[in-house]
């Protein structure tokens, strides 16, 4: 703080504390001539003061050096010295006292100085500090600003990885669905060949009854045809139903290996849809691939497996064409019926 800033401050407590304008006047003389050293003038006291004109400042100015003279005086009062003496001791002792406020002066002047370069160095410590202070400041609110950032930062990542969540458990699930189908689609051919199993089964014993029941029918008509002429016409009939039968039979099988061949063609399609269903779903979730690799190797065992099933309609399909019944002979020569029975005999 600066001296002209430390006597503003002085003469505004001053103006609170006097509200007599001449008395504030020689207030503020006594102040700037004994503390600060500064002789008082009325223009610098109207320069600090600034109430009422110009008369008053000059007056009390005027009065301030009538009453320091006055008190510089020195009255000797001795009765048996002369005039002059007194005079001159008196004037001796002005001298005095003036040497003394002169040396009282600098010996403040010289404290004042001390204690401006000491208030310099602590405006120069604040001011410092105060540098150090802003800079402090603008590094926070830099280290604000970076922190909002990383926050923003953090909370898209956080929002990338919820979207990412999200993706991936619908990509779960979708390959849960496709499981299932998958499931159900294997729980369906397994039905299919448990059925065709059982048809298979079915026309097998079928197949059997009626061999045995041709090896029957052409035992008894050979004995018939051995006994009478009338028998052939009855065993021929029981002959041609056989043949029938045996035809619906492979008709039945024929379109049982016609259907399947269907069923397991829908089947590789709907796998080889799976497939590409499970194909998309391992580009999104690498995780999947065992199970894909499991889901091929089912597929591939259900192919084998119809494959096998196709064999055998095809195995079946033969073995009813061998076991057709032979034509029935011509009963109206007896060398007719040798040859017929000799070619029994051979077959």
């Amino acid at each position: 703080m600066s001296t002209e800033t430390e006597i503003l401050a002085e003469v505004e407590a001053l103006k609170a504390k006097f509200s007599d304008t001449k008395t504030l006047y020689r207030e503020v003389c006594v102040l700037l001539f004994f503390r600060y050293g500064i002789t008082p003038t009325a223009n610098k006291l109207y320069q600090y003061v600034r109430r009422g004109s110009m008369n008053v400042p000059t007056e009390e100015v005027g009065k301030f050096w009538d009453d320091l003279r006055h008190r510089a005086r020195v009255d000797i009062q001795h009765p048996d010295l002369p005039e002059p003496i007194k005079a001159a001791a008196a004037e001796a002792i002005a001298a005095l006292w003036s040497q003394a406020t002169e040396a009282a002066r600098g010996e403040l002047a010289a404290a004042r100085l001390e204690l401006q370069a000491d208030a310099e160095r602590a405006q120069q410590a604040q001011a410092a500090a105060e540098q150090a202070l802003a800079e402090a400041q603008a590094r926070t609110e830099e280290i604000r600003g970076q922190v909002v950032q990383m926050q923003e930062c953090l909370q898209q990542a956080q929002a990338a990885l919820e979207a990412e969540r999200r993706a991936h458990a619908g990509t779960q699930a979708r390959v849960q669905q496709m499981q299932s189908q998958l499931q159900d689609a294997a729980r369906q051919q397994q039905a299919l060949q448990d059925g065709f199993a059982a048809e298979l089964a079915k026309a097998r014993e079928a197949v059997e009854a009626a061999n045995e029941r041709a090896t029957g029918a052409e035992r008894r008509a050979l004995k018939e045809i051995e006994q009478e002429r009338q028998a052939r016409g009855r065993a021929d009939n029981a002959a041609e139903a056989t043949r029938q039968k045996l035809a619906q039979v492979e008709a039945a099988a024929r379109e049982q290996a016609v259907e399947h061949a269907a069923k397991a063609t829908r089947l590789e399609i709907d796998a080889n849809q799976a497939k590409l269903a499970l194909d998309t779903a391992i580009k999104a979730q690498a995780g999947q691939e065992a199970q894909v690799a499991e889901l091929q190797r089912q597929l591939t065992d259900s192919q084998q497996a119809a494959s096998r099933h196709e064999a055998e309609a095809k195995t079946l399909q033969a073995l009813v064409e061998r076991l057709a019944p032979v034509p029935a002979p011509d009963t109206s020569t007896p060398a007719r019926q040798g040859r017929r029975k000799a070619g029994s005999s051979g077959a």
